[in-house]
């Protein structure tokens, strides 16, 4: 009986080594990924939500979805916010010796300067907590500008980049409390480059009236300023921005692909990316590529003949940049029909190189997902951590759901995050695919394993 199970479980290993070879042939010789990324991001382009870009994307990837042949595509509606940047940014530090002109731009939900812009002296912060050494004596008046940069010896740059991340949300909001009429913050990039990064940011409950304009500056120009004030603490910043928040939300939609499970049609497994990006690149990284290799997912299921026993779904979220509020309304309907969701993977960290995932499970199936690792290894996939999943993927947390999140090498990501440089020519067409390949296997060794239940009073793993 001994030998009968190792046989049996040597004969399933060989069967599911096959199959994940067979997805990473069809996505590296016959892969759709890169193509499909050429157009969202060359034909379409930025994808703001509420621009006409969203509007594009949106039908695109419905028309997409619809041509793999699968069981169901429809579009969620979703009202979503609608923020403008308006004409360029202009921004110049003013010293002794005339005016420096600086790479800036206005962060996601910031409002305008007026039509003159603002010019007033400058203070120099390393965070949200040193407001309260200066106080309003020291900050009325004054642009403050925050200035910590990403830690550079974390070597996850998703933990150096939360390290420094409340500034750019929250600062605007803390500083206009003390009386400051504008805030400036350097951009969350491990480089030196003249590339300011935005990102959202938040006003809270503070009344239209106190709010006060907010703007990324590149880590050049933030080390320049920081210099000049070093050698002039009185030393002036001009910022002229042109951005509207709109009052009313928008119509929108998520897109949603299905392939019909053939076992448990009503037990759901979603693999996604948001669709909506940021305004100054063609957000080819983020999260163009999450979107084209979730597409893709399906599509090479398909190709290889494979038919899932749960239900599959691709869902292309919209408004994960500044709202959440697609994968929000996605969770919120799927209670709503009492759908069973067992696992959810999202990509949403950049087209590079994948080198595993990280997990929000609990012990029985992350074990469970170790014993896995050794059919990986073949493609240098090696990173199989608890430590979450992604954002639009986690309202749809409940006792007994896995969630998953792509985990690709993260070096290079933050360079081009939510700048002008997030463009078609930065993602590496093997890499994309290899990604796309990857996710394939994991929802295929979900499917065909199953999700484990959970054992009455068990916690979930703590990372």
């Amino acid at each position: 009986m001994l030998f009968a199970g190792f046989h049996l479980v040597s004969a399933q290993t060989t069967k599911d080594s096959l199959q994940l070879r067979n997805f990473y042939d069809l996505s590296l010789l016959d892969g759709n990924s890169y193509e499909w990324l050429d157009e969202l991001s060359n034909d379409i382009g930025a994808r703001l939500s509420g621009s006409a870009g969203a509007e594009k994307a949106v039908q695109w990837a419905k028309k997409e979805l619809e041509s793999i042949g699968l069981d169901k595509v429809w579009l969620q509606p979703v009202m979503v916010p609608k923020w403008e940047r308006g004409a360029p940014e202009k921004a110049h530090i003013k010293g002794p010796d005339g005016s420096i002109d600086v790479p800036v731009c206005a962060l996601g939900g910031s409002i305008a300067t007026t039509a003159d812009g603002v010019t007033a002296e400058v203070v120099e912060v390393q965070g949200i907590e040193d407001l309260a050494k200066f106080g309003e004596a020291q900050l009325k008046g004054k642009i403050v500008f925050y200035n910590r940069p990403m830690q550079a010896d974390l070597i996850q740059t998703f933990s150096a980049y939360g390290g420094c991340v409340d500034q750019r949300y929250s600062g605007a909001r803390e500083a206009a409390k003390y009386g400051a009429v504008g805030v400036i913050v350097r951009s969350m990039n491990l480089r030196m480059d003249d590339l300011p990064h935005t990102g959202s940011m938040s006003y809270g409950d503070l009344p239209n009236d106190k709010r006060i304009p907010a703007a990324a500056i590149s880590t050049n120009g933030a080390a320049l300023l920081s210099k000049l004030l070093k050698k002039d603490k009185n030393t002036q910043f001009y910022l002229k921005m042109n951005c509207k928040n709109y009052e009313e939300d928008v119509p929108s939609f998520n897109v949603i692909g299905e392939i019909t499970g053939s076992e448990k049609p009503n037990e759901f497994m979603v693999v996604g990316g948001h669709l909506d990006s940021w305004d100054l690149g063609d957000g080819s990284h983020d999260d163009g590529a999450g979107v084209v290799q979730s597409m893709e997912v399906l599509r090479l299921m398909k190709a290889a003949n494979y038919k899932p026993k749960h239900s599959i779904r691709v869902v292309l979220f919209m408004n994960e940049e500044n709202g959440l509020r697609g994968g929000t309304e996605y969770a919120k309907v799927a209670k709503q029909e009492g759908e069973k969701h067992v696992f959810a993977l999202e990509s949403d960290a950049g087209g590079f190189t994948p080198r595993g995932f990280s997990f929000d499970a609990d012990k029985a199936n992350f074990e469970q997902v170790q014993n896995w690792i050794p059919l990986f290894k073949p493609y240098l996939i090696h990173f199989f951590e608890l430590g979450g999943s992604g954002a639009d993927v986690g309202p749809l947390k409940e006792e007994g759901t896995v969630l998953a999140g792509l985990r690709p090498d993260s070096q290079r990501y933050f360079d081009h995050h939510h700048a002008s440089n997030d463009t078609f020519d930065a993602v590496n067409k093997r890499e994309l695919e290899l990604g796309a390949a990857t996710m394939t296997s994991l929802v295929y060794l979900f499917d065909n394993h199953g999700v484990i239940p959970p054992i009455t009073n068990e916690k979930p793993l703590k990372d």
